[in-house]
């Protein structure tokens, strides 16, 4: 638990986050923060002794994409609990498809704020991820040597090319 703004607030990441540490968060700009990896949520509360859970007030989940268990966990600490609730995570993947818990929980958010980046193509405003790479697994954890980010229009245009060429490579085999 670390004092954050005057209040007492523990931050928690999935454990498959290990890109830039193991045991903290990272901000593009190099900024750290402690925080508690977790395969799942549902032992959060269990890891503290009841006095020490007691007095936390904020929990900060991030890349909250990759815990399973989001949903039930937010209810529980926000509902249950009396807990303040951030969450930090992608509602999309790269083919734009729902990716985690992240947009079930919107709904019963106080407040929800939508990030976006800039298109590195054209400069307006970038709501998804281009993937460079020919991967097609759901869960590719990576940074700039992967993703880019892209505006609707260029995500549109890049899916309708693949898709062309591939249509090529099949009838090329034929």
């Amino acid at each position: 638990m670390v004092s954050f703004l005057w209040r007492n607030v523990a931050i928690i990441k999935s454990y498959k986050r290990t890109r830039y540490a193991v045991d903290s968060i990272v901000t593009h700009d190099g900024e750290k923060l402690s925080c508690w990896p977790l395969a799942d949520l549902s032992r959060f509360g269990q890891r503290w002794d009841p006095e020490a859970y007691e007095k936390l007030e904020v929990t900060g989940d991030d890349g909250a994409q990759f815990l399973e268990d989001l949903y039930d966990f937010c209810c529980k600490a926000a509902d249950h609990d009396g807990k303040t609730v951030i969450v930090a995570g992608l509602d999309g993947d790269y083919l734009r498809r729902r990716f985690g818990a992240v947009l079930g929980i919107i709904l019963m958010a106080n407040f929800a704020t939508k990030f976006t980046a800039r298109c590195e193509l054209c400069d307006e405003r970038d709501l998804f991820a281009l993937r460079k790479n020919e991967e097609t697994e759901t869960e590719l954890i990576a940074g700039a040597e992967v993703y880019m980010p892209v505006c609707c229009m260029r995500t549109v245009s890049v899916q309708v090319v693949k898709v062309a060429v591939q249509g090529q490579s099949l009838n090329l085999r034929r």
